[in-house]
């Protein structure tokens, strides 16, 4: 789904977002709340421009618009891997979105992430699973890291990981693994108005991933680490 259809079926006309480059942003009317959505589209290698302009709208909104909800559109394929990028330091400004991400929410704005379409690596960390609940199309794709650079850094075997794939969705790409591992709270088909006022209207902020995961079999033992870490 491109990203004016989904405008259109989550707002109908009420909204004002525009195309800025591969940045979406703009303003959105749902039952009487303004919204605050960016994101990116075309699969955007997210590089340096990419991350500051998300970054500025983001503080725009939290210095101008306190306590406005925010609606974060995923569609990367990642950092962009250029030359350039990494000597400007890529990795600081991608951890200075994810920041202004969490600056936002610890400012009392609502941040829900939906990824519509494809959401990878380094580009899908500092965006959606920085909101309060990340959510998926049932079509879209993600995954942050593939098999062979998953080997390359782990010296596992490519063969290995793949079969380990087949049980464990740690291992394994995938929008329903995704959600098997509590990254990805909820699939939104059929009404994607209701589903968005559904996601705002739950009070729950609180980072719920591994007890998500662990009920749904996804990551068994990452809330109980946590849980023996925190009583240390």
């Amino acid at each position: 789904m491109n990203w004016q259809t989904l405008a259109s079926a989550l707002f109908g006309e009420a909204h004002t977002i525009e195309r800025r480059g591969d940045v979406i942003c703009g303003t959105a009317q749902l039952q009487g709340q303004t919204l605050a959505v960016v994101g990116t589209t075309d699969h955007a290698a997210i590089g340096v421009e990419t991350a500051l302009a998300q970054a500025k709208f983001i503080l725009d909104t939290v210095q101008n618009h306190p306590g406005r909800a925010m609606l974060l559109l995923v569609d990367t394929q990642g950092q962009r891997l250029r030359h350039r990028d990494e000597l400007l330091c890529i990795n600081r400004y991608m951890a200075h979105l994810g920041c202004c991400v969490d600056l936002a929410r610890r400012s009392g704005h609502r941040v829900i992430g939906l990824v519509y379409d494809q959401a990878l690596s380094g580009g899908f960390i500092t965006s959606g699973l920085m909101a309060d609940s990340c959510h998926a199309l049932p079509e879209a794709e993600i995954r942050v890291m593939r098999l062979p650079a998953m080997s390359r850094v782990t010296k596992i075997s490519e063969e290995v990981l793949q079969a380990l794939s087949l049980s464990n969705p740690v291992f394994a790409p995938g929008v329903e693994n995704y959600v098997a591992m509590g990254g990805i709270q909820s699939l939104w088909a059929g009404d994607l108005q209701a589903s968005l006022l559904a996601a705002l209207a739950d009070a729950n902020t609180a980072d719920q991933r591994a007890a998500m995961g662990a009920t749904r079999g996804g990551r068994k033992l990452a809330s109980e680490v946590t849980r023996r870490v925190l009583l240390a």
